[in-house]
């Protein structure tokens, strides 16, 4: 009996680092429970054991979020600044991201770096991003730049058949995460 509860708050445990992982951003304990579909002391009481093993910190009084530990844990590799830093460095002109609404119909409206990708999700037409994301092209061209993590995070939201204002909004969310994230690190 004990072994299997000793499993199952493993589980609860991952799943705890898989949806800060996801999520990209800072959490509350409630906000994790709420994604999760449990209660809230179960999601404190996890996460507290989660800081004590170094998967988890609160870098803000009530706010989670998942630590390098708890990525490698995940299985998700450490970017170190050397990497950071080819990742947020523009690329050749050949290497661009070139933004297309359907197939031959360019929009003439390139990306160079994930910071520039960032800044055109937010005005590039909606058909576009609706365009790409099936074909996972965006995924491929994270992919890459290096940035495996971006690219499987693309990839969940390609899972999730957003369209419109919440693909862009959710799209834009989690590239603008990422960047801030490899800033902090470069």
């Amino acid at each position: 009996m004990q072994k299997r509860v000793e499993t199952s708050r493993s589980k609860v445990r991952k799943k705890i680092l898989e949806t800060l992982w996801e999520a990209g951003k800072m959490m509350r304990s409630w906000e994790i429970a709420e994604r999760m579909g449990i209660s809230i002391p179960s999601s404190t009481m996890n996460l507290l054991r989660l800081i004590e093993a170094g998967y988890v910190s609160t870098p803000q009084r009530g706010h989670y979020t998942i630590t390098v530990q708890g990525r490698e844990l995940l299985g998700l590799s450490k970017i170190d600044r050397e990497q950071a830093s080819r990742i947020l460095n523009p690329v050749p002109s050949e290497k661009v991201f070139r933004f297309y609404k359907g197939m031959d119909q360019s929009l003439q409206v390139f990306a160079n770096s994930i910071d520039e990708f960032c800044g055109k999700i937010q005005t590039v037409d909606v058909k576009s991003l609706e365009f790409h994301v099936p074909r996972r092209d965006f995924e491929l061209w994270f992919e890459g730049l290096g940035d495996v993590e971006l690219a499987e995070k693309m990839g969940q939201i390609r899972r999730m058949s957003l369209s419109g204002e919440h693909l862009r909004k959710k799209i834009y969310e989690t590239v603008r995460s990422r960047c801030e994230e490899l800033k902090r690190i470069f």
